[in-house]
Formats: C-alpha cells, sequence, structure tokens
C-alpha cells in the first residue's frame, strides 16, 4: 500500500534525546555576568548611523535573555567588556538589518524549490536546518542572506527547552539545471561574518556530505574565516547517524529513512504557524514574568515554572524529561515521524 510522504516539519525530538545539560557557572563567571547584566539593564539608548538609535524595545528587551548574554561571554572568552561591546553592535546590527521586518511572505519566494528546510531533530534535540544548494532557485542578491537569517531566527523558534543550538545538515548533491550552486566567496563571507558575530555560540554542528572538488576548493578558501572552535564543529562525509537518528533524518540525506517531499504550499505555512505559536507562548511567558531583562529561556520555553523575577524561582529541569513531554514526543515520533504515515 502506497502512502504519502510527510510535508510539514516536525514539532519535537523523538524521545531520549535531550540537550546536554548547561555547565553551572563558577563564582568568576559568575560575577562576570551579574556584571554584564546590570550595564544591559542600564542602556539608554541602542547606537545607530542609520537613523534607528533609540531606547530599547521590549522585543529587544526579550532578546537579551540570560543565555544570549552567557552565549556573548563564552564567544568572547569571558571578557565581559568585550561581551557588552558586541552585543550592542548586534542589537544595532538586527535594527539596522530589519530582522524583524523580515516576512515570510517576503521570503517565500527564496524556498519555493526547498533550498533551506527544518526538518526533525539530531540526538541532541537540535533542530535540523537542512541547506541544499541544489535547489537553488534565484540569483544572488540581499534577499538570499535575508532568506537564511530568517531561516534561524524560525531555527530558534522551535528549539526545545534547555537548548540553543542547531545542527547545520548540507547536501552539496549537484542540480540538474545548475552545474555551480556553491554561493559566491563575497556572498559567503557575509553570510559567516553575520552567524559569527550576530548568532554566537549558536552552531552545534554541521553535517556535509556530497562534497564535489569545487565546492571543496571553495571550502579551503573560506576555511581562513571560520575560527577554529567552529571549525572542530564541522563533519564531512561521515555517517551522519552517530548524529542524528535514523528516523528523523531526511531520506535524501546519508542513511537518513525519513520520507519527506518538500511542498512549499503545505510546508511554508505549516512552519510559519508552528514557529508563531511557539514564539507567542514565550512572549507570553515573558511579559507574564514581568518583561526581564536576563529571563531565562527554560522558563520561557516552559521547563521552569518561575522566572528570575519570582522569589521562588527553581533550577531548570532536565529538558525533555518530564512525563508530560516524553509523552508527547513519544506520540509525535509515532505519528508524525515514521515515513509510512501520511503527512496530513
Amino acid at each position: 500500500m502506497s502512502t504519502e510522504a510527510l510535508k510539514k516539519p516536525l514539532p519535537f525530538p523523538v524521545a531520549g534525546s535531550p540537550p546536554k545539560q548547561r555547565p553551572t557557572l563558577d563564582a568568576e563567571q559568575q560575577k562576570k555576568y551579574d556584571w554584564l547584566l546590570e550595564q544591559v539593564k542600564g542602556w539608554a539608548e541602542i547606537p545607530s548611523t542609520h537613523g534607528k538609535a533609540g531606547p530599547l524595545t521590549d522585543s529587544e528587551k526579550f532578546w537579551l535573555t540570560k543565555e544570549c548574554l552567557l552565549r556573548y561571554l563564552r564567544a568572547t572568552k569571558w571578557n565581559q567588556q568585550d561581551a557588552e561591546k558586541r552585543l550592542l553592535k548586534t542589537l544595532t546590527w538586527r535594527r539596522e538589518y530589519g530582522v524583524e521586518d523580515l516576512t515570510a511572505d517576503h521570503i517565500s519566494p527564496e524556498n519555493e524549490t526547498g533550498k533551506q528546510i527544518l526538518l526533525g531533530y539530531d540526538k541532541e534535540g537540535r533542530p535540523c536546518h537542512y541547506l541544499n544548494p541544489g535547489r537553488q532557485n534565484t540569483e544572488a542578491s540581499p534577499r538570499q542572506v535575508q532568506h537564511l537569517v530568517f531561516m534561524v531566527e524560525r531555527v530558534i523558534d522551535i528549539m526545545p527547552p534547555g537548548q540553543e543550538t542547531l545542527a547545520l545538515l548540507i547536501n552539496f548533491k549537484q542540480s540538474k539545471s545548475r552545474s555551480n550552486t556553491s554561493p559566491g566567496i563575497g556572498l559567503a563571507r557575509e553570510v559567516l561574518d553575520i552567524l559569527q558575530h550576530h548568532y554566537p555560540e549558536r552552531l552545534g554542528k554541521a553535517l556535509i556530505i556530497n562534497m564535489p572538488w569545487v565546492v571543496t576548493a571553495f571550502f579551503k578558501l573560506i576555511t581562513p574565516f571560520i575560527d577554529p572552535h567552529t571549525r572542530e564543529k564541522l563533519k564531512f562525509n561521515e555517517d551522519m547517524s552517530q548524529y542524528v537518528p535514523t528516523e528523523q533524518m531526511w531520506s535524501e540525506f546519508s542513511s537518513g529513512k525519513l520520507a519527506f517531499e518538500y511542498d512549499h504550499s503545505q510546508y511554508w505555512p505549516a512552519l510559519q504557524e508552528l514557529c508563531k505559536e511557539r514564539r507567542e507562548a514565550r512572549w507570553q511567558k515573558w511579559v507574564a514574568g514581568g518583561k526581564q531583562i536576563g529571563e531565562s529561556e527554560d522558563y520561557l520555553a516552559g521547563a521552569t515554572a518561575a522566572g528570575v523575577g519570582s522569589a521562588t524561582e527553581k533550577p531548570a529541569a532536565a529538558p525533555v524529561a518530564t512525563p508530560a513531554v516524553e509523552a508527547k514526543t513519544a506520540e509525535v515520533t509515532t505519528l508524525e515521524a515514521v515515513p509510512a504515515v501520511p503527512a496530513n
């Protein structure tokens, strides 16, 4: 009996794929975090050379979570002054680039062939972000970079409690219509600059397959622009089932067994609805917690009952470990992640 392939994103990881526990801050790290938090709370204005200077908005305060500040501290090797400078630069960039103004309708033409797909989670609960250069359907333009930024923001929307990194899966399988699908050096450097400076500590793994010689040469060219810590996360032509459960790995990628067919008319609105639902739930939690700068992402994701502004704040529970979440995860795995089950 023939069955339909999955055509929508998967909302949860498989059971037993919890993120690694975050390390506890030592006394010196806690002191540096406290200093940075007080500096951020005291910011009177976000600088801009494009006429967009002004006080912090609620959405920017919402973005400035405890874990966000810690990501910048780790990225600067715990130099709190450098972390503050980088945070300010990112907030300026987000305003001037218009990150929050990028809409699904504007980005939609870039994704009509499924050249970027958010599908499934790896063995540590990281959302899997597939890049399929062979499905390229547009010429180089600013919107191509906006497309990546938009999709990274959507990856962040669907991260489960306790997870703050993503798994990037790149398949350089050649297209029948385009022989050279690697981006130009200028475009690649712009993307790398954005990811390294404005999304620090977000890459968990980068799994790359089907590298033709031209792409291998391309990676050699851009390697000097990739920091050593990031290079350690790159895995080339390995058995990717080491990192991603085969039942949630697209069958077009490595040893994946998930039958998935990209249908833009179904996938794109389903992805936007899922992300909107998760984002709005976090926003409501943030408002209920008193709109705190430095709010806990675990609280926003529903893993803890109280936020940083509560006197009864409790330590974060182990992600994806409560019976309710395990049951829901198992249910989704059974109903949606098995290839034999229809997508709708």
